[in-house]
């Protein structure tokens, strides 16, 4: 495509004496002759390269005579620019989807001066990864993608509100205890051991859960068998316990040579664990002494919420299912309705809701919407 020799022609190359053989009077040392230089991709010859000098974006070389100028310097640039933002130490992904953009217009335009398909795939791949990172960011951060509607910092990002929910079916179907008491146990007892199967809890997590069923419940588990405490620690012991010395737990159904029912890393279990600490311990609800079972619908309706705070999917179905949030809190279907009005009056949700036809239909109120599970 491109020549080494001006005016197109093959590079001239001056005649070289032969080697003098071995034993030849006045024999002189000559160096072999250098091959003629290879095309490198792109048209560029290999003998004007200079090392790490080759402008390259996405592990292409960008020609350094390719036209027009200002789509060779942006490709340039763009290839800069990328390698930059690796080097951050933290990630931001509206950056990110900002460079994904330059790079679907800078590639769709080099696909046309060039004719190359390839080029137009990757140009569609940067506009599809731009698309999937704003996405990403906005659900991350509340921030709806068309720009409209209010800023919300969500404490979970779409992918740990399902994480959320996975946990949340974990124990209504496996809870060893009907009560709602001991559910809430379960439920914060599993975040705190949802990676090892082993974790650590003070009397002040269990008092703050459990109020006044602390020691009942704690025992209770541990007679079924599903939560196991060192053995000179009893009960009671756990609940004396200290921030500086807290009381090591293991639930044996989470040790990771069983089964696993979850598959989160350690950063994700501490926000799960954080979040559903931020909602069981929602001043208004301790304000309105709400009990377990109303926590656990508190926790529930969070973890089932869409960004615009409206409980279950969308669609003809909207809403979540009466029985399984009955199941859930430990309650009876036609009991639910009693503990909603109870969030209601909290200021959890933002209306009465409406269990009409087996499913619960309703509306996070607006300072409960960074909780949201972000359905």
């Amino acid at each position: 495509m491109f020549s080494d020799a001006p005016g197109g022609g093959a590079p001239s190359v001056a005649p070289v004496p032969a080697p003098a053989r071995h034993g030849d009077a006045g024999a002189v040392s000559v160096p072999h002759a250098r091959p003629a230089p290879r095309p490198q991709p792109g048209g560029v010859p290999a003998r004007a390269r200079k090392a790490g000098r080759w402008a390259k974006v996405a592990q292409r070389i960008v020609p350094d005579d390719l036209q027009p100028e200002v789509l060779r310097v942006e490709l340039t640039e763009l290839g800069d620019a990328f390698r930059a933002y690796q080097r951050r130490p933290e990630p931001d992904l509206a950056v990110l989807a900002d460079l994904h953009d330059r790079k679907a217009r800078a590639f769709a335009l080099w696909a046309d001066v060039t004719d190359d398909a390839a080029l137009r795939e990757e140009a569609d791949r940067a506009a599809a990864a731009a698309r999937t990172t704003r996405e990403m960011d906005a659900n991350r951060r509340g921030v709806p993608v068309d720009g409209e509607g209010p800023v919300v910092e969500r404490l979970l990002t779409r992918g740990q509100g399902v994480h959320a929910r996975n946990v949340l079916e974990h124990v209504r179907t496996g809870s060893p205890l009907p009560g709602a008491e001991a559910r809430l146990a379960v439920l914060m007892l599993t975040l705190r051991a949802a990676r090892a199967g082993t974790g650590n809890v003070t009397g002040q997590d269990l008092g703050g859960w459990l109020q006044g069923d602390a020691e009942r419940v704690l025992q209770e588990l541990v007679d079924v068998g599903w939560l196991l405490l060192p053995e000179d620690v009893t009960a009671d012991d756990a609940l004396t316990s200290r921030p500086e010395e807290p009381t090591p737990i293991t639930v044996p159904t989470l040790i990771p040579t069983r089964p696993r029912p979850f598959f989160f890393g350690k950063v994700t279990r501490a926000r799960l664990s954080g979040w559903a600490q931020k909602v069981v311990g929602d001043r208004k609800l301790r304000k309105k002494k709400a009990g377990a079972a109303t926590r656990l619908l508190a926790v529930y309706t969070a973890a089932h919420s869409r960004p615009d705070g409206c409980l279950g999917d969308v669609g003809e179905d909207a809403g979540l299912a009466l029985d399984e949030v009955a199941q859930f809190c430990g309650l009876r279907p036609e009991d639910v309705a009693e503990h909603a009005g109870l969030l209601v009056a909290a200021g959890w949700l933002a209306e009465e809701p409406d269990p009409a036809g087996g499913w619960l239909r309703g509306r996070l109120a607006e300072r409960v919407l960074p909780l949201s599970g972000l359905l």
